[in-house]
């Protein structure tokens, strides 16, 4: 489950923001994941629950928006999103397209008391 290690690196982020930033409990976290970046949702929130005992995120709330992918035709330039391989353009057929959005885990935002 490499969504573990991304949970401990997520970890490291968050110390060094608090180094930064001097708070002192983090409340809540809010990652964007896309459904082409390889995560699985559910065993990234397994990992954060196991994981977050004992740190200074204990108590956090972690806020998980996926994202869908959405591509655009390389051909006609249509833009659309996509659930299921293969990609192809509703428009025209094509497959030859550019991926626009849906391959991120980012860190949004994290929501902490001083």
């Amino acid at each position: 489950m490499h969504e573990l290690s991304l949970v401990v690196s997520l970890f490291e982020i968050l110390e060094d923001q608090r180094k930064k930033e001097g708070f002192k409990k983090i409340t809540a976290i809010r990652l964007r994941c896309g459904t082409f970046s390889g995560v699985v949702p559910e065993c990234l929130e397994t990992a954060f629950e196991i994981y977050k005992k004992e740190t200074l995120a204990s108590e956090a709330r972690l806020i998980l928006e996926v994202v869908p992918v959405k591509f655009r035709c390389r051909r006609c330039g249509h833009e659309e999103t996509a659930q299921d391989l293969p990609f192809i353009c509703s428009v025209c057929q094509e497959t030859d397209i550019e991926i626009l959005d849906g391959t991120e885990l980012t860190l949004v935002s994290i929501e902490a008391e001083m």
